[in-house]
């Protein structure tokens, strides 16, 4: 499969692909294999929701080579609407494959974000869990806005294959939008809180929870004082945006081009 040749199907204006972890895994070898670049997209209902009220984070998300549904209700609405996804390619699940391969193609990571002692617990993870992959670089999301040169200039120059970036929204897809096609790294994905999970700091649902689609709800579980009220407004909106559509679909709206200040331009 090539970067040209996967399919793709339209959910309330966004372009997904049309894909399985495993196919989503095999686009990524590829590409690392023949030296070439990828940024990959990923989304919920909570995302698709603030695009529609965040003209950046859309510009942004939609700059992407390929986008995946990581929230099961995007894949659940996407078959309401009879453009039917085959699975969720949730990020998380995405990160842990790619370092899966990575045991044997020695793959090349930088990892950027959460804060220096989650950072440092992921890498000793990596190393633990993923032997053969190399993490050549580090560096934690807590940086300004004046300091992303040089934090592009340490990712660029340490030649990953890999970036993850473990920033939360849109944060994350603000700083790929700006400086992703420029960092020279085969592979940017924005993994959202997966360090946290992958620290040990966060708890992920039980399987039983995500293939009910509350994976959301035991978040809220985890930390309701500061997401019970997001999910709530955000999952609302996007079922009556579902619901709109369903009723009356509408063509795609095109969405402003916003471009960075100082960005290098593609």
């Amino acid at each position: 499969m090539t970067q040209s040749s996967y399919p793709v199907q339209e959910v309330l204006g966004v372009p997904i692909a049309a894909m399985t972890l495993e196919g989503a895994l095999d686009l990524i070898d590829e590409t690392i294999a023949a030296g070439k670049q990828i940024q990959i997209g990923v989304v919920n209902a909570a995302k698709m929701v603030n695009m529609r009220r965040d003209s950046m984070l859309r510009a942004d998300v939609l700059s992407s080579d390929v986008i995946f549904a990581d929230g099961i209700s995007v894949v659940w609405a996407s078959r309401l609407l009879g453009r039917p996804l085959p699975e969720r390619v949730a990020g998380i699940d995405l990160m842990h494959g790619m370092l899966e391969r990575g045991r044997q193609r020695r793959y090349r990571v930088f990892c950027l974000g959460a804060t220096d002692e989650v950072l440092q617990r992921t890498v000793e993870r990596i190393k633990l869990d993923y032997p053969g992959v190399e993490v050549v670089g580090q560096q934690n999301g807590y940086f300004d806005t004046a300091d992303e040169p040089a934090v592009a200039a340490a990712i660029k120059a340490s030649k990953a294959n890999i970036l993850f970036v473990a920033m939360t929204s849109p944060k994350k897809e603000n700083f790929l939008g700006k400086w992703g096609k420029g960092l020279g790294v085969n592979v940017c994905h924005g993994v959202g809180g997966s360090f946290d999970v992958m620290a040990g700091k966060v708890k992920r649902a039980p399987a039983l929870w995500q293939r009910l689609g509350l994976e959301w709800l035991y978040r809220v579980k985890q930390e309701p004082g500061r997401l019970w009220r997001r999910y709530l407004v955000t999952n609302t909106l996007f079922g009556l945006a579902v619901l709109r559509e369903m009723v009356s679909p509408a063509p795609l709206d095109k969405p402003n081009v916003v471009r960075h200040p100082g960005a290098p331009r593609r």
